[in-house]
């Protein structure tokens, strides 16, 4: 691939003087940074988890959480989500 860069004078200037001072031509510098990047993100891509259902991974995180801690969540959550979120009276049901 060939890839084209516009850059201002002075900003072109910057990049000659970081590659040189590095033993590199602005071209050999930015061809480097590409690799070193690619490199850095592959193992993520491929170690990547698949995608998993919303319920799933709730699941999984509630499935943490301690025991007394989960006596004390409220058993009308859903109905009363406004009352529990936002501190409106319970509606009767």
């Amino acid at each position: 691939m060939t890839l084209t860069l516009t850059l201002p004078p002075e900003k072109e200037a910057a990049l000659n003087a970081v590659a040189q001072a590095e033993g590199f031509s602005a071209e050999q510098w930015l061809q480097h940074l590409v690799e070193e990047r690619l490199q850095s993100a592959a193992p993520t891509v491929a170690t990547s988890q698949p995608r998993r259902h919303i319920s799933e991974r709730i699941i999984e995180r509630m499935s943490k959480v301690p025991p007394e801690i989960m006596a004390t969540m409220p058993t009308d959550g859903a109905s009363q989500h406004d009352h529990y979120l936002y501190g409106h009276p319970k509606r009767d049901l």
